[in-house]
């Protein structure tokens, strides 16, 4: 049931024109998103192919919790004036993807800074209900986005 329900709020969300969301939707600043995301669970679909995410976003950086159901090892958030970005893996292959948020009601919708289209659509879920943050391996997120390769124009506002 509740698979059901996940995807036709992503279909209803993906079928609305990116300049009609702007107008029903409250776009987040950075530190709005900081305080949504900060020390709670942000749980949902991704749009291009409507597998899970849900990750725990710690204070101190990491994001423990699953992509795709592949259990994070190493990923880390930080938001920026207008979005939030997560990176993976050690600064010689860092993957960066960083996203613009819309708030509509209590939905939020996650684009791709550098495209607009639709990443994903999540809910927020106070704290940690998985308890992803008991499990998780420990590693150090070193805020340092702009040392992925191509990746320096991210550091700039």
């Amino acid at each position: 049931m509740m698979r059901r329900l996940a995807c036709a709020v992503l279909a209803v969300a993906l079928s609305i024109p990116a300049g009609a969301v702007g107008h029903a939707a409250e776009r987040l600043s950075g530190d709005a998103i900081r305080k949504a995301f900060e020390g709670n669970t942000v749980s949902g679909r991704y749009s291009n192919n409507n597998l899970p995410f849900s990750e725990f976003h710690h204070p101190d950086g990491r994001a423990s919790g699953h992509n795709r159901n592949v259990a994070n090892t190493d990923a880390c958030w930080i938001t920026t004036a207008d979005a939030v970005c997560y990176y993976y893996g050690p600064t010689e292959t860092r993957r960066t993807y960083c996203f613009t948020v819309e708030l509509s009601g209590r939905l939020y919708v996650l684009r791709s800074r550098s495209s607009g289209r639709i990443n994903g659509v999540a809910t927020i879920e106070p704290g940690d209900p998985h308890g992803f943050s008991a499990g998780a391996a420990q590693w150090t997120c070193d805020g340092l986005i702009s040392r992925a390769p191509g990746r320096s124009h991210v550091a700039r506002r």
